[in-house]
This record gives C-alpha cells, structure tokens and sequence, in this order.
C-alpha cells in the first residue's frame, strides 16, 4: 500500500456541509470503506490523507544487455540472413526533371510526404540492386517459374463470400438505378398525360364553338367535323380510307341529290329566280323535231300497232 499521511475524516461523513465553502465531496463507496477499515487498524493518524508516489528506479545494465545480444544473435550465412543496409540510390527522376535531389547524407523532412516516401523507395531500389548480383553469385533463382503455384492466402470459400457479396452490391446499384430511371419515366409519363388531357380539352372546345357557330348560322363549312380523321402525308393506310378522304362515293352523291341531305324537303322541286333562268340543258333540235329522235309536226314517230295487229301477230308465231 503506498504510504499516506492519516487525516480524520470530516465530521460530515465525507458529504458537503455547510456549503461549497468548506469544500467536503462525498467520495465513493468502496474508497470510503477502506478508509473506515484502515482507521480501524490504526493506519491513519489525525490530518489530510495524501497518496505518495513511489519514485521508480531506472537502471541501465549494460552487461545483462550484451549477453541478451549475444544470446539471439547467431552467426548465420547471408543467404540465410538476407540483411543489407545501403545509402538511397541516386534519384534519376529528380536529375531528368532538374530538381536538386535530398542526397545520402542530407536530412529529410519527416513532416514531407512525398519526399519521404522518395527515400524508401530510392532505399529500397540500392538495396535489390546490390542484392542481385549476391543471389545470381550464389546461382540462387530470383524470378518465379513459369509451371509456379503458390497456395492462396485466402480459402476458396472465403473468395466465394467475397464474390456474392461483390455481386449483392452490384445488384442493389442495379436496382436503385432501375427505380430511379422509373421514377423518371413516371415523372416524364405524367407530363405527356397531362399535355395530352389539355390538348384534348383545347380540341373539345374549339369542337364545340364551331358546332355552335354552325348552329347560329355565323358558318356553312363543316371542316370540323374531319378534324379527327386527319393523318400525315406519309402515313401507310388502305386504299379505301384514302378514297373516303377525297369525298364521298357515287352512290352516296346520287342519294343526296336525290333525297338530300338534312334541311328542308318540301318545295325542293319548285322553280327558283335561278333555275328558271338556267337554259344551259336547253337543245333546240330537240326541242323543235330536228333530230334523230324528233316527235314534233311533220314527224312521225315509232307508233305501236293496234290490238288486232298485235293478236295476229300472236297468231302467226
């Protein structure tokens, strides 16, 4: 136990009485224990109980030092050994470059990376050329045969973890950036929705006012009514649909000559200012008995035979 100088403890049992003033701190359990046990043996005196710390003894023994050196060195073969201490070799780069060099005998900057790191790489570089020539020397093989196989540090099963794991990240990369491209095609998908929906509501509208300006008598064209069927110029359709684009067929013209087509039916045959002044369908020879087919006076046309003409003609065949 190290020793301390005995000191009572205070008469508030080790809490702050009286205020911060006096300066009691409760202390722990366990060390308050002790203090109770050793006051009880009659280690502590009355006074301030303070830990003294034992100076430590350093010793330097030189001969136990030697004998432990020559215990583990051991006077083996170079070969065996394989040790080489060499200056840096000389820094070609920095020579080429026209960079002043840190030369063998210079200090370097520890505090420099890079130069640093120059120093054991140009250390390292002396030190396999002056090795070579030893092992060649000693006719000692420095580079690996071609039919070589070296045991894997690592198991195959180890590298078969290793690889799903590889594989697992590559599928999760795969699919968030599936889902991105998702999310940016239903982004794209609800913009051309939404084009679409006002083009239609443009369409409907404009729809709309032509079939109202029509119905109020402000227009007589009903070019609106094709606006859907409408396709490109290079569009690859049947050759009906093309004829139904040029207008209607014959029989369908006839039908509305004839019948009409919506409006008012009655008096449609009645001479109008118009039709009575059109004479373009007047023939004069026709009209005079000039013709081939003339039935006016002078001429005599086809006339049919009477009735007993007719039955004795009957009879005879």
């Amino acid at each position: 136990r190290p020793r301390t100088r005995a000191a009572a403890p205070p008469p508030c049992g080790g809490r702050r009485c009286g205020g911060a003033e006096r300066g009691h701190l409760r202390p722990s359990f366990g060390k308050l224990r002790a203090l109770q046990e050793a006051f009880a043996k009659g280690l502590l005196k009355p006074g301030l109980n303070v830990a003294v710390e034992e100076e430590k003894k350093t010793a330097n023994n030189v001969d136990g030092l030697k004998l432990c050196l020559a215990d583990f060195r051991k006077d083996l073969p170079w070969v065996e050994r394989l040790d080489l201490t060499n200056p840096p070799a000389v820094d070609v780069v920095a020579k080429a470059e026209g960079k002043q060099a840190v030369a063998a005998g210079e200090e370097v900057n520890a505090e420099d990376d890079f130069q640093r790191e120059m120093f054991f790489y140009r250390q390292a570089q002396a030190t396999v050329l002056d090795a070579l020539p030893k092992l060649q020397k000693l006719n000692i093989r420095t580079k690996r045969p071609e039919d070589y196989f070296a045991e894997m540090a690592k198991t195959d099963q180890h590298m078969q973890k290793v690889r799903q794991k590889l594989i697992q990240k590559q599928q999760i990369m795969e699919k968030s950036e599936k889902a991105k491209k998702l999310r940016e095609q239903r982004k794209y998908g609800k913009k051309v929705q939404v084009e679409v929906l006002q083009n239609r509501q443009k369409q409907k509208k404009a729809l709309m006012s032509a079939v109202k300006k029509y119905q109020k008598g402000m227009t007589d064209k009903l070019d609106f009514l094709d606006g859907d069927q409408e396709k490109p110029k290079n569009s690859t359709a049947a050759p009906k649909t093309r004829m139904s684009k040029k207008g209607p067929n014959a029989k369908r013209k006839f039908k509305d000559q004839k019948f009409g087509f919506g409006g008012k039916k009655s008096g449609s045959k009645w001479n109008t200012k118009e039709s009575h002044n059109d004479v373009s369908g007047f023939r004069a020879r026709i009209a005079h008995g000039k013709g081939k087919n003339a039935t006016g006076k002078g001429k005599r046309g086809n006339k049919r035979p009477g009735k007993d003409a007719r039955r004795k003609m009957k009879g005879r065949k």
